[in-house]
């Protein structure tokens, strides 16, 4: 089984508008909705891609009561936290000519209801695979992925950790499974500009010398690069089309490369189901669907 994370789950208000002019009433051309965050995410893709996925984290107030019915409606399957005060966020992200985001900061997290999260994470088994994805609210501890690394490190428990900073280098030494960087916060995380694909490789594999088991790095209209725990590296371009959408690419790529480790059938494998899940999601309106991950996965 597959579990992953969300600390901040958030109602996605996508409103697009034709010619936004700020300090007017603007009238939307087209609304959606969408329950995401970054391990909901991972989830939701998962199962486009048949791999049985439990989203964990925490709601709260009427907010969080539709995000767990929404996500409920879909098939996913869910054991949040229930906050007792506070209402989980709603990030409102404008379409026009460019695009703005307006990120709510969502409820606290009280220590009680942290170590309940803890319990929870406790019952994993050997076999699982835990994920962890994006940046954790102010409410918390700053080591708190490390601290849920470490106590799962005596299970043979498969870790991925998608996260930024000391939030991800913190948990090198639990070794993960895999780490999953862009090639800027590969370079912000040793203080240098990386430029190009021989300096990506070789702060991954630096990654790898700390303890990630593998590295992934996305690199936007360049591809992605892998430094794989068999020494190897493998690298894989973009799929071809429009992009129309930013959120949740990423994370479309990770399910894509978790859900192709976990088929047995390789790093390339895995690497050409994570682009084409990203490329799934940059392509379309929300989150990527089944025949479309199909279809770029066949281009590769």
């Amino acid at each position: 089984m597959v579990y992953t994370v969300t600390f901040n789950p958030a109602i996605d208000h996508v409103v697009r508008v034709d010619g936004m002019k700020l300090g007017q009433v603007n009238r939307s051309s087209g609304e959606q909705m969408y329950f995401g965050g970054k391990g909901i995410n991972v989830s939701l893709v998962l199962r486009e891609l048949g791999v049985r996925s439990k989203a964990l984290g925490f709601t709260a107030g009427f907010t969080g009561e539709a995000i767990e019915n929404g996500l409920s409606a879909t098939g996913l399957e869910t054991d949040f936290v229930r906050l007792k005060s506070g209402n989980s966020r709603i990030n409102v992200k404008i379409k026009s000519e460019d695009e703005t985001e307006l990120n709510g900061q969502g409820p606290e997290i009280d220590p009680h209801s942290l170590g309940k999260l803890f319990d929870k994470l406790d019952a994993l088994s050997d076999g699982d695979t835990l994920v962890l994805a994006g940046s954790i609210p102010a409410s918390l501890p700053s080591d708190v992925y490390s601290r849920i690394l470490e106590r799962l490190s005596g299970k043979e428990v498969r870790t991925a950790v998608d996260a930024t900073g000391r939030l991800l280098l913190d948990t090198l030494k639990y070794r993960p499974f895999l780490i999953k960087p862009n090639n800027f916060e590969l370079g912000g995380m040793f203080g240098v500009d990386i430029t190009d694909i021989g300096n990506i490789e070789k702060y991954a594999k630096k990654l790898r010398e700390m303890g990630a088991r593998n590295v992934l790095v996305s690199m936007a209209g360049d591809g992605s690069l892998l430094v794989g725990e068999d020494d190897n590296t493998y690298r894989m371009g973009v799929c071809l089309g429009t992009v129309r959408n930013s959120v949740g690419a990423g994370d479309s790529m990770l399910a894509g490369f978790i859900a192709g480790m976990l088929s047995g059938k390789g790093y390339e494998h895995a690497l050409k189901l994570g682009t084409a899940a990203g490329g799934a999601t940059a392509f379309s309106d929300g989150l990527a669907q089944k025949a479309d991950i199909e279809k770029l996965f066949a281009q590769l």
